[in-house]
């Protein structure tokens, strides 16, 4: 026989013997999918994220950087270090270094107003859970939104203080239920107050927490006034016009801020300076740390697997004793006898391995729907749970497979 015979014989005897054995396999195949989907659909789902974040980020603009009173961490385990925090950016501050900063760059002031506004028009309206931001006229275009219908807000409404709003796409699907009906023009409630509708943004799905579909947004000088608390904080927001001169348009923000708010020479900054391709990284270097993580769970997971499986085997070789001497009896080599157990469990593995990565992805892209990426087929996770399944078959074979091989012929026909 050739190896291809002998290679196509071993297959033919371990689908027999999986067959003759259907429930037993079946437990088996079960045991090795559950750990082989546990890794992949974690690993996959950490994809899905990090994909998310370079996508949203990408959309934020690598060329913009926000400058605001404390800094931002992304902590996991250890020591937790506290965000450094200073005093408010004042709406004087922000104003000023928006008036004197000279780069070839766009500056944008905001605020946040309140996130547990109500929105209402005619007899609906919105959760309590919309965000009132006030913005300027450069804000929609700095955060790399867009407008859908209708228009941002000008400069002089802005400095006007006017009663208009661009709302989130979010807002306009729930207070305009009749798609015929146009929002530009209509006056809305804002808390108590009421507003205009000048425009709606773009519908971005899903974000982490600046997408702008839950947002509705004001002039500055408006919010000032009528969302006003004690030491309201403002944030600047530079979207430099060449990527080239990200940190030279850095360099001169972090100067002109500083004689601002009066920092003395020598001390450190009263602010932080945050560029969004910085806040990506510090996101997937900590889905980096949950990913080394969750691959040793699911390789934990995959060791029970291959124990079952390897107990699964030694009691298929006990269960035929009688055969493999038989087999000997006949002509059949300890090789040949070893080579159909590792066969029988490579099988077993692979169909198991098969039905996890299948059911792994497909877990790991449900994450992906809920937070708003795209559908991945991480083909580095697929063949990497195809390669440890056969790996765990060949570990938890090789003892079965060898004590069937070192069977004595006359002894195991004597096998009751």
């Amino acid at each position: 026989m050739t190896n291809t015979r002998l290679l196509k014989e071993n297959l033919r005897i371990s689908f027999l013997s999986i067959k003759s054995h259907l429930l037993r396999t079946i437990l088996t195949v079960m045991i090795i999918a559950f750990g082989i989907m546990a890794l992949v659909g974690i690993l996959t789902a950490i994809d899905a994220v990090e994909y998310f974040l370079n996508d949203n980020f990408a959309m934020m603009g690598s060329n913009t950087f926000n400058i605001q009173n404390r800094d931002i961490r992304v902590h996991i385990g250890g020591k937790r270090n506290k965000n450094k925090s200073y005093e408010a950016i004042s709406f004087q501050q922000a104003m000023q270094f928006k008036e004197e900063y000279t780069f070839p760059a766009t500056p944008s002031v905001f605020t946040y107003g309140t996130g547990i506004a109500t929105l209402k028009y005619k007899s609906e309206k919105t959760n309590p859970n919309i965000q009132v931001m006030g913005i300027d006229e450069n804000y929609i275009k700095a955060a790399g939104l867009e407008i859908g219908r209708g228009r941002a807000l000008t400069a002089t409404e802005v400095k006007q203080g006017s009663h208009l709003v661009v709302i989130g796409h979010e807002i306009y699907k729930k207070l305009f239920t009749n798609k015929k009906e146009d929002p530009i023009g209509k006056i809305i409630s804002v808390g108590s107050g009421k507003y205009r509708i000048v425009g709606v943004l773009e519908e971005r799905g899903s974000s982490i927490g600046f997408s702008g579909d839950r947002s509705c947004m004001a002039p500055i000088a408006n919010v000032r006034q009528y969302f006003s608390r004690p030491n309201m904080n403002f944030r600047i927001s530079v979207m430099v016009n060449s990527q080239n001169d990200m940190d030279a348009a850095i360099g001169e923000a972090t100067g002109l801020l500083r004689k601002i708010r009066g920092d003395k020479l020598g001390s450190d900054d009263s602010f932080s300076i945050i560029k969004s391709d910085n806040v990506a990284n510090m996101l997937i270097k900590l889905t980096s740390k949950i990913q080394i993580g969750a691959t040793v769970i699911g390789l934990i997971t995959l060791l029970g697997a291959a124990i079952g499986l390897m107990n699964i085997m030694l009691v298929s070789v006990t269960e035929r004793t009688k055969e493999i001497g038989i087999r000997k009896a006949i002509g059949a080599t300890s090789r040949t006898i070893r080579n159909q157990f590792l066969a029988e469990a490579v099988v077993i593995a692979q169909i198991g391995g098969f039905l996890g990565v299948v059911i792994g992805i497909l877990i790991g892209n449900l994450v992906s729907l809920t937070v708003g990426s795209a559908f991945i087929i991480p083909w580095a996770w697929m063949f990497m749970g195809l390669g440890i399944t056969f790996v765990v078959a060949l570990l938890s074979g090789i003892i079965p497979a060898n004590k069937a091989a070192n069977m004595d012929p006359i002894e195991s026909l004597r096998y009751e």
